[in-house]
């Protein structure tokens, strides 16, 4: 038990770093190469922000566990919206950007509804998982549309490192992977013991303390933002994340091992994901064009709603 839950917290914690550093490593490298940086910026950093929960799920539908991967990105989304959104609120009211709102906001819901379709058969295939990873790439060129007239990439120029050698950059990248692939193996091994150890499911597994351990980052830096008074970028970055996680985490167990999963997954993470993502649309919609902020008590309701979340999952354990 000892040794499951130390490996648990060690993998989580090593796989943070590792996919900073494996990110910055990435690119550094294309930005020496001379890589513009709106295409750094769609790619490498876009999808950085995605690569613990993509690399678990790998790990975890290698190891016939693909219930733990689909927890792992349905319950990302629950715990961003909730948690890391939710608490942002309570340290500091968060602005709304008006062309989020109409953006990449309609763009998760469509996704999310999107996905409640391929799910609601209980079964995910090939071909679903296909599609998901096409419309991530369809994402990433309208990302780039979006972007490319921006005459200094300042969306980007923060998230990409100017200064570092080629040597380093390759060490970084090379030492990241690494780390990242044994974190994350480590992670699943300890997760799938505690699984075994008290009778819980992968997914429940998947969707609480996984998904909450790979959110931490999205947390600490929108809690950061927003105590340096940059809490502006908080709700782009959960929408974001958000949209990834259903695009390139969510398709790892369907393209590794394709099947059928528990009805719960469904039932409980999929319809408490749609709820909170839906609660947030409407929320931005109403909101931004008050040109109000997301407060407080916004922010209380939703971390409230993940606390009922919570309670929910671990009563059916």
């Amino acid at each position: 038990m000892l040794l499951f839950s130390l490996s648990i917290v060690i993998g989580l914690a090593f796989l943070v770093w590792s996919a900073d550093r494996f990110v910055a490593g990435s690119a550094a490298i294309a930005n020496n190469f001379g890589v513009p940086h709106i295409i750094i910026g769609v790619t490498i950093v876009s999808l950085g922000t995605s690569a613990p929960e993509i690399i678990v799920a790998i790990f975890a539908a290698l190891e016939g566990k693909p219930e733990m991967a689909m927890g792992n990105a349905l319950g990302s989304n629950i715990a961003n919206i909730g948690l890391v959104l939710g608490i942002t609120a309570l340290v500091a009211p968060i602005p709304i950007s008006k062309r989020l709102i109409m953006n990449e906001n309609l763009v998760l819901a469509v996704i999310t509804a999107a996905v409640g379709v391929i799910l609601y058969n209980l079964y995910l295939g090939r071909l679903e998982s296909l599609f998901l990873i096409a419309a991530m790439v369809a994402f990433l060129v309208w990302i780039y549309l979006q972007n490319k007239d921006q005459s200094d990439d300042s969306d980007f120029d923060d998230e990409i490192p100017n200064d570092m050698s080629n040597l380093a950059a390759f060490l970084w990248f090379a030492i990241g992977l690494a780390v990242l692939l044994a974190s994350a193996r480590l992670l699943v091994w300890g997760a799938t013991g505690i699984a075994k150890e008290f009778n819980i499911s992968d997914a429940i597994i998947g969707a609480t303390i996984i998904a909450v351990g790979t959110s931490l980052p999205e947390l600490a830096a929108s809690v950061s933002s927003a105590l340096k008074k940059h809490h502006d970028i908080a709700i782009g970055n959960v929408v974001g994340s958000n949209i990834f996680n259903l695009l390139t985490v969510l398709p790892v167990p369907g393209l590794i091992a394709a099947g059928a999963f528990s009805s719960q997954l469904f039932q409980r993470d999929y319809l408490v994901m749609a709820i909170l993502t839906l609660a947030l649309f409407i929320m931005l919609i109403i909101r931004g064009l008050q040109g109000a902020k997301m407060g407080r008590y916004l922010g209380a309701l939703f971390v409230l709603m993940y606390v009922t979340y919570g309670y929910i999952a671990f009563q059916a354990i």
